[in-house]
């Protein structure tokens, strides 16, 4: 329930309050205001003056102090003023609940005030399942985030709807409060961005050693390939000189062959045979025959 919903289920009893000019009539407002499911802030009933007026009134001065207890007061308080009326069961209801959103709203709340054994005592519950209902209730309203673990036996708060008033003198404690949780969001901010920069920083190192080692595989490969390259273009070159010399040989003497072949063939046997060639041979022959 945020605040806009609990001010104005408050409104008719402020319209009412102007009218209440009698302490009989101002008291039963108080009565009607404070067991109503939906009232949870009081301040501006406190705030009237007709409301004020019952304020040290022997009669019905108690139901002025009630009124205090339900705006920024708890359950342990309410019991321990003497003389104060009796609260009906749901006014009782109501304070405890109230009293819930207080306990699981202190700053300085501990997983010990959080139990089921503290917070029976603190509410004045005698068993485990009113506890547990009272709980239910609450979530059920919208007041507050809770999950209960009776395994544990403790009651996880998550969050707590900012209804309770502002009890006089405390807006100097509030500020002191809220002074802290700034210092701690700046020094959270402030570890932040320190490990923002360490990151950034381990990354542009990161980068400088990737592309320093690229660089070297890069200029690794480059000499493999240079030298590979220069292994093939002197293998086509390399040859042996005196294989060389030797074919040519050969490829004269083929020659000379061919020339006797014809030479014998146009003179009619007139021509110079030689006998070391194998065409000249063959030639010599069919001239014989």
């Amino acid at each position: 329930m945020d605040q806009s919903r609990a001010l104005d289920a408050l409104g008719p009893y402020l319209a009412l309050a102007k009218s209440a000019n009698s302490p009989r009539a101002a008291s039963d407002l108080i009565t009607q205001a404070t067991s109503n499911l939906n009232t949870y802030v009081f301040a501006e009933l406190l705030n009237q003056p007709n409301i004020q007026s019952l304020s040290g009134n022997e009669q019905y001065g108690g139901y002025y102090e009630i009124l205090k207890v339900f705006a920024w007061g708890t359950w342990k308080e309410y019991k321990s003023l003497q003389g104060l009326p009796e609260l009906s069961k749901a006014q009782a209801q109501k304070l405890r609940i109230l009293s819930l959103l207080t306990i699981a709203s202190q700053p300085a709340t501990k997983t010990s005030n959080l139990t089921y054994a503290s917070l029976r005592k603190q509410l004045d519950l005698a068993t485990d399942f009113e506890l547990e209902q009272l709980v239910t209730s609450a979530i059920y309203a919208n007041l507050l985030h809770a999950t209960l673990n009776p395994t544990s036996q403790i009651v996880v708060i998550t969050s707590v709807a900012p209804l309770r008033d502002l009890a006089p003198g405390s807006l100097s404690a509030m500020i002191s409060e809220l002074s802290a949780w700034s210092g701690r969001c700046d020094s959270v901010l402030s570890s932040l961005e320190a490990e923002i920069e360490k990151v950034k920083s381990d990354a542009k190192k990161r980068a400088t050693r990737e592309a320093r080692a690229d660089k070297q595989i890069k200029a690794v490969t480059d000499a493999g390939e240079k030298s590979a390259g220069m292994g093939q273009t002197g293998g086509k070159i390399t040859q042996n000189p005196r294989n060389t010399r030797g074919r040519d040989e050969l490829d004269d003497d083929d020659d000379e062959d061919v020339m006797d072949l014809d030479g014998s063939s146009l003179g009619g046997g007139g021509g110079k045979k030689r006998s070391g060639g194998a065409f000249g041979r063959l030639a010599g022959r069919g001239v014989g025959r």
